[in-house]
């Protein structure tokens, strides 16, 4: 006999973590279904946004690969794997829980999976292979990946110039490929666009409204895929970053709405678009960066909540509470790393979420 209702223990065992809840299968007969629950998927999705992590990839000198580790601001950093993949792969893309990696071996494999349930598909290969000749080295420019939840589907999007003719030169093509889970296929539409993206651009796509964002190079807008009508748009910044005296600015999800973070040598700036239809923006936050000065032109912002916001330096991952005013270092390289630890992180959070 329970000595709680069940809707008491479903919202407890809603807080492990995946692997912890699914060692409790065994326990008795309605545990053993819940993972696999609409309802409790759902909960725990939910329960899962409130607690953003950040996924690095810690490149060390004297190891031939590199190791990954979770940094959780509840519970600390942990290492784990993508070993079940069987590749060595980068990862591209990350959204509600799951990745989106591309093989490092063989050009044009991708993989979706999600790490704490070590589930994955090997999306298939794109037959026209003129389709995936991008410039500059046949990479995608732009990855995303866009997780639904409440749909129960995913999409995979590669974008980027394509090389003009038989040479390696580009021209103002700009080709998009989206993969659909519900039809196993690819499909293809192309534009034309005249804009360069960082390296930090391009890491942090946001998904929010059925769109994937990227802020472009420039900072000046931020450009949108619709996945609803598979058309390319663009989205204004609010006018202070746009003319903001050379202020580097960086773009996160908050609570299911589009966020600038805007970085300054003494400030941080949080924006958030509270009106999506209108474009609206509304800064809700000035940090000081007094406590970490020697650490301001080397910090960047990978994730965030409308409590915290991760950060990310050459060795280090720090976290902000907004509500204490308090900053707390999470991780901190005691290797050689190769490459700082904001050059391959991704924003992150638990879920489970059926990919294969």
């Amino acid at each position: 006999m329970s000595f709680f209702p069940d809707e008491v223990i479903i919202e407890v065992l809603a807080r492990l973590p995946i692997k912890p809840l699914f060692k409790t299968k065994t326990v008795c007969k309605l545990w053993y279904g819940l993972p696999s629950d609409k309802y409790f998927i759902k909960l725990y999705n939910q329960v899962s946004d409130k607690n953003p992590m950040v996924l690095v990839e810690v490149h060390d000198s004297t190891k031939p690969n590199s190791s990954l580790i979770c940094v959780d601001n509840s519970r600390g950093a942990s290492e784990f794997s993508l070993d079940f993949l069987r590749d060595k792969v980068s990862i591209r893309a990350s959204c509600n829980g799951l990745l989106c990696c591309s093989s490092i071996a063989v050009k044009g494999v991708y993989y979706v999976c999600n790490p704490m349930t070590r589930e994955f598909k090997v999306l298939p290969k794109i037959k026209d292979q003129n389709l995936t000749r991008f410039y500059p080295d046949s990479e995608a420019t732009l990855v995303g990946l866009a997780c639904d939840p409440s749909g129960g589907k995913f999409d995979v999007v590669l974008a980027g110039y394509q090389c003009a003719g038989s040479s390696h030169r580009p021209d103002k093509t700009f080709a998009c490929l989206i993969f659909d889970s519900d039809s196993n296929k690819w499909r293809k539409f192309v534009s034309f666009q005249e804009e360069n993206f960082t390296h930090m651009n391009r890491n942090q796509v946001v998904y929010v409204n059925s769109a994937l964002h990227w802020l472009t190079g420039s900072g000046s807008y931020i450009l949108v895929l619709d996945l609803n009508f598979e058309v390319w748009r663009k989205v204004s910044v609010p006018d202070e970053t746009r003319y903001g005296m050379g202020n580097r600015v960086y773009l996160l999800e908050s609570d299911g709405c589009l966020s600038l973070i805007e970085i300054s040598d003494t400030w941080m700036k949080i924006w958030v678009m509270k009106d999506y239809e209108r474009e609206l923006w509304h800064m809700v936050d000035r940090v000081s960066l007094g406590c970490i000065k020697g650490l301001v032109h080397g910090i960047f912002p990978i994730a965030q909540t409308g409590k915290c916001i991760f950060l990310a330096t050459h060795k280090q991952v720090l976290v902000y509470d907004r509500t204490s005013r308090a900053w707390k270092e999470m991780y901190s390289v005691q290797n050689n790393a190769t490459l700082p630890l904001w050059f391959s992180a991704h924003a992150f959070r638990t879920s489970i979420f059926p990919c294969e």
